[in-house]
């Protein structure tokens, strides 16, 4: 019984030190904005094991967001965050995507590629799988620079006002630019997708121009990982119905994939 008691005893501690560290982790976090798994081995004095268990813990309970070798904040739909943090986020769900939004294409067809970390890899995709001639419009300089040394690719950047934080062009001059083009595919990544109040992203003029992309091309597809779906963020680009499918990752939950599937809209699961 005594040997039972003391077993019972030592593992009180090691869960009440498990849970003050997870709560130091959260307040580091808020104050710093990230934290990395090599941080927290020197921190705590853990192992990276246990360091990516408290992450992956704190993940689940929706503290933090898992990002490439650490974490970030829960982001707010509503907000839009900097390239380099979002480039962290989801970037194995990411390359799935790319991939086969890239088997799509076929040779001699005009795709636009929207703004965003998913269409930057898509991009990447596009020159490794060297699919042949191509055209491709963007308004998103960070895509545009991995595409200019691409040799089978014509680009065209639509110009206008440049958005820092994303590094997109957006603006009437961008807008009456896309009106006079038209495509093939439209690869389109969203910060929210609701089944009921459609696709959107936080800012107003990228919006306007994500909609004139859609109508420029013959059909859309949006790219997006899971954490995206059941979303709402400041500014609807345009109707679910409006798309011709949706190409996300397999987290995406049972519900929400029977919305998007009674919405007429095809799901492609990576």
């Amino acid at each position: 019984m005594r040997s039972g008691n003391a077993g019972m005893k030592a593992e009180k501690p090691t869960r009440l030190m498990t849970e003050e560290r997870r709560r130091e982790i959260v307040s580091l976090l808020q104050q710093q904005g990230r934290v990395t798994v090599d941080d927290l081995t020197k921190r705590f004095a853990v192992s990276a094991v246990t360091a990516r268990g408290d992450l992956d813990a704190l993940s689940a309970s929706g503290a933090l967001v898992r990002s490439h070798g650490g974490a970030v904040p829960p982001l707010n739909p509503a907000e839009e965050y900097p390239l380099a943090i979002k480039e962290s986020l989801h970037q194995d769900e990411k390359a799935r995507i790319a991939r086969a939004a890239v088997q799509l294409i076929r040779p001699g067809q005009t795709v636009i590629l929207d703004a965003g970390t998913t269409s930057a890899q898509v991009a990447l995709q596009i020159k490794k799988a060297k699919i042949g001639s191509l055209t491709v419009i963007t308004h998103a300089l960070n895509i545009a620079m991995r595409l200019a040394d691409a040799p089978d690719v014509s680009l065209i950047f639509v110009g206008g006002i440049m958005r820092p934080v994303s590094t997109s062009c957006v603006g009437p001059q961008a807008e009456q630019m896309i009106r006079d083009l038209h495509a093939d595919h439209f690869f389109l990544s969203v910060d929210g997708l609701d089944p009921e109040t459609g696709l959107s992203t936080p800012d107003i003029l990228e919006a306007r121009l994500n909609a004139l992309m859609i109508k420029a091309a013959r059909e859309t597809s949006v790219i997006s990982d899971a954490s995206k779906l059941g979303r709402r963020s400041l500014s609807q680009i345009a109707a679910l119905s409006s798309v011709r499918r949706v190409i996300t990752d397999n987290r995406v939950t049972r519900p929400m994939a029977a919305s998007i599937r009674a919405a007429g809209v095809d799901l492609v699961l990576v």
